[in-house]
């Protein structure tokens, strides 16, 4: 089949997506253009003329504005697209239109582990956490007793996990850094995908141990322990005592066994990183299409990366549940413009380096393909950093666009599964909430495939629909839930990104 070398996305746009890398010269017979320059693949190509000043447009939305005059069959790309802010019609609760529910005898099911509370987990896992860094060598080598190898014994547990992370002293002792940190700690307690915890202190931490379990309302029992080095004794001492406290809690976690439960009770964190030119354009729509059918079962869709809807926040705020729930996201994009005000950051123009060489101008044009990983469905709650998730259908959790603090959130926030796209290639995977990784393009996925666990680039070649990828994606998606292992479970990847958002400065 004879396919044309760009992609059209709108009939509006006046621009349009190189499939392959295009030479100078190349006639675009279906566009009625030729190329001027050569066009990497995954760039714009300019369709008609567009005047210095006019907008340019991408699915039918500014992803910014010509810098000359760029006539047609010219690379566009941010060498000649300048990014300015613009006025937004916030239009909230306009389009917000309720969602028709599958019935709950109708739905899907997957394999899941039942709590006793009635929460549902994808894995089964304990983890040994620690309030600061001081107990990070204690932590790890606790849980790394606990090897595949020894776990053979036990066969409903699917891992003994560390979580370390570099906070918890240095810091101020009360106010958000602290109250961020210790929620997300909680969160991670909590999360349906783990059956029990440990907990390891140095004993002199500014994050103290017991004021935090005070705080969350944690309390000890045989499934949740804390451990303090000083009083154990030291490290040796107080490595073979927490590997004792794990041992005790092996038996109950066991017990615990798969059982098929609804699809409502998926919870699916989504991502993006190393974006490309067909991140918004493969991967992202698709992984829409598979959130869209998700939430009409039932289940839930966690977008987030608030530096990567900028620009696009009003295709969200139309359609949320009330205007409370789109102000809320107004006032956290307004916050991070505070936060990052002079700084050489992100949602101030300028995007990655690899985003940039992938096809992306600027934040306007990677918001675009970025917000699409959450469908089309209603905007039914936004929640700041780490917060448990407790709406089912589409819900936005404010985090940073890096990767892993953003995952991290989300974990802490509830999910139990993990969706990730992208196009330059990356090697992402958490820890207990799996991590299923979608490629955008045929060549990347090929060169990764060992990463990857599914390729959307079949829609760029035009051997899927939108739809048939993102039914693809779902049956993927329940698959892991059921205890297929993803790409990133296989390479052990997923231990080193539990990430707490480091929103203080140390003293």
């Amino acid at each position: 089949m004879n396919k044309s070398p760009v992609i059209r996305l709108d009939d509006n746009d006046n621009v349009v997506v190189a499939r392959v890398a295009i030479s100078a010269g190349t006639a675009i017979a279906d566009e009625n253009v030729t190329t001027l320059q050569d066009v990497p693949l995954g760039h714009k190509v300019a369709t008609r003329l567009i005047k210095e000043g006019e907008p340019v447009l991408k699915y039918n939305t500014v992803i910014g504005f010509a810098s000359e005059d760029l006539v047609p069959g010219t690379w566009l790309h941010s060498h000649n697209i300048t990014f300015d802010d613009f006025q937004r019609d916030y239009a909230f609760s306009k389009d917000y239109r309720p969602l028709e529910l599958v019935a709950p005898d109708s739905r899907r099911t997957f394999l899941g582990y039942v709590r006793e509370d009635g929460r549902i987990g994808t894995r089964n896992t304990l983890g040994v956490f620690v309030v600061g860094n001081c107990g990070a060598t204690v932590a790890r080598k606790i849980a790394n007793h606990f090897d595949d190898r020894y776990l053979q014994a036990w066969p409903n547990v699917d891992y003994v996990v560390p979580y370390i992370h570099e906070l918890g002293c240095g810091m101020e002792m009360t106010g958000e850094p602290m109250d961020l940190l210790r929620r997300t700690l909680a969160g991670y307690i909590r999360n349906p995908n783990v059956a029990g915890a440990l907990v390891v202190a140095l004993g002199c931490e500014r994050n103290n141990i017991h004021g935090f379990f005070e705080q969350m309302g944690l309390e000890e029992g045989p499934m949740l322990r804390k451990i303090v080095i000083q009083d154990s004794g030291g490290t040796r001492k107080t490595i073979d005592e927490g590997i004792e406290i794990i041992e005790s809690m092996l038996p109950a976690a066991n017990l615990v066994s798969r059982q098929p439960v609804s699809v409502e009770h998926l919870s699916v964190g989504l991502q993006c990183g190393g974006s490309d030119g067909f991140s918004g354009l493969s991967a992202n729509p698709a992984l829409g299409v598979a959130m869209d059918l998700l939430v009409r079962q039932g289940g839930t869709a966690i977008l987030s990366e608030t530096t990567e809807i900028f620009g696009v926040e009003h295709t969200l705020t139309a359609r949320a549940a009330t205007p409370e729930v789109g102000q809320k996201l107004v006032d956290r994009i307004n916050w991070w413009l505070e936060y990052n005000a002079g700084k050489d950051c992100q949602i101030n123009g300028r995007v990655s380096p690899g985003n940039n060489a992938g096809g992306l101008a600027n934040v306007l044009e990677k918001s675009l393909g970025g917000a699409k990983k959450g469908g089309n469905s209603p905007l039914m709650e936004v929640y700041e950093y780490a917060w448990p998730v407790t709406k089912h259908g589409l819900v936005f959790m404010d985090t940073p666009g890096y990767d892993p603090v953003s995952a991290t959130g989300q974990v802490a926030g509830g999910a139990n599964m993990i969706a990730f796209t992208t196009g330059r290639g990356s090697c992402f995977g958490s820890l207990p909430a799996p991590t299923v990784k979608l490629a955008s393009n045929t060549p990347m996925y090929q060169r990764m495939e060992d990463d990857m666990d599914l390729n959307c680039g079949v829609v760029i070649d035009g051997d899927r629909t939108l739809q048939q990828m993102g039914e693809a994606i779902l049956d993927k998606i329940i698959a892991v839930a059921s205890g297929e292992k993803s790409k990133s479970e296989e390479l052990g990847v997923g231990e080193n990104e539990f990430v707490p958002w480091p929103l203080a400065v140390l003293a």
